[in-house]
């Protein structure tokens, strides 16, 4: 028996089937980094998925990483996901903006010269790309500890702009190499003040960050999303003792709060099985699963997760990407389109809005 198609209260929502639409970056935000209608077309289409994800937001402008991503920052940002959130809705849809501060992952030609900072002044490798092509990532400057609770401070601000604007919720990153990760992983994270050293020192800042926008915007409207041993953007955990103690840190600190859900990403998910379930009992709510990184998920793959018990609900990316429909055409079997990697990034609706519906291709 299908357990995909199975309903599924997760925080005030009751999501008609237990698979959702992961974070997606699009580079499509217009000028100032804000969203446009074309972006609220784009998620309005895909409102079936009945959790929505957001590409990620930064919080902040220090917080920019990546070209044309949005921000929740502004009053002109605020009024663009109201937009949104508005079309979204008008769907049946539930959308949560997922905080993204890029930290270390960034240059300042994409912030207008503003400063770039991380826990510690350990430049990531490759490159970032500017209007005026790539460039080596930059050396960040290390933030000071009485600077940290600023940094909280603008996941706040960015969770209350993202109600404001009329969207349902948040998700804080803390994975795949941004700034919450950064201060996680021992070999980026090279503090010695109470934000740095053990576990429970590295995990303080994203324990500080959901439990304060858990407080400013209710904590069933926020998730929070990890990625232990996830190696991108040039982190270096590994699975070992220090990982485990440095997640269950977090996890135990934000397990009574009452959060929508916990996200993990476990990407090949064997090695990391028995972390995902040692975290699943402890945060003791509902968790959504992403094993697919690499690979495109499919319904199969979708049922196979579930069916383990790790999670109760599967987070799902580019298949949501190239079909607004994916529900439907998933529930009757029907043939897929296929994600242009071409159109990913950038550009307009060409590869972001006119993938066909069933409907529209029949």
């Amino acid at each position: 028996m299908s357990h995909a198609f199975e309903p599924l209260a997760v925080g005030p929502w009751t999501l008609p089937q237990r698979f959702v639409m992961a974070p997606l970056t699009r580079n499509r935000a217009g000028a100032g980094n804000a969203p446009t209608g074309l972006n609220a077309e784009y998620y309005a289409q895909r409102a079936s998925a009945g959790l929505i994800i957001t590409e990620g937001v930064a919080p902040s402008h220090v917080g920019q990483g990546y070209l044309d991503v949005p921000g929740l920052y502004t009053d002109e940002q605020v009024a663009g996901w109201r937009t949104v959130a508005d079309a979204v809705h008008a769907q049946g849809g539930v959308i949560v903006a997922q905080l993204m501060h890029a930290g270390r992952i960034a240059h300042a030609d994409n912030k207008d010269g503003v400063e770039t900072v991380a826990p510690s002044a350990v430049q990531a490798p490759g490159e970032m790309v500017t209007a005026d092509g790539g460039k080596p990532h930059d050396v960040p400057r290390a933030v000071e500890t009485d600077e940290v609770a600023g940094l909280v401070a603008d996941y706040v601000t960015a969770a209350r702009n993202a109600i404001a604007a009329g969207l349902d919720g948040v998700e804080v990153h803390a994975a795949n190499g941004y700034l919450g990760h950064q201060f996680l992983d021992p070999t980026v994270n090279l503090r010695d003040d109470v934000y740095g050293g053990s576990p429970e020192n590295r995990a303080r800042f994203v324990v500080e960050v959901v439990t304060a926008v858990a407080e400013a915007i209710g904590a069933e409207r926020v998730g929070l999303r990890l990625s232990p041993a996830h190696q991108f953007n040039g982190i270096g955990e590994e699975i070992g003792a220090d990982l485990t103690a440095t997640y269950r840190a977090v996890v135990d600190a934000v397990a009574g709060l009452g959060l929508a859900y916990l996200s993990l990403l476990a990407s090949p998910l064997e090695p990391l099985e028995a972390l995902v379930r040692d975290l699943r009992e402890r945060f003791d709510g509902v968790v959504l699963l992403n094993d697919g990184f690499g690979d495109l998920t499919t319904l199969d793959s979708v049922e196979q997760l579930l069916a383990t018990g790790h999670a109760d609900a599967v987070v799902v990316g580019r298949q949501f990407l190239a079909n607004p429909d994916l529900v439907e055409r998933w529930r009757t079997g029907a043939e897929l389109n296929a994600p242009d990697p071409d159109t990913f990034y950038g550009g307009g609706a060409e590869g972001y809005t006119d993938y066909p519906t069933l409907e529209q291709a029949s």
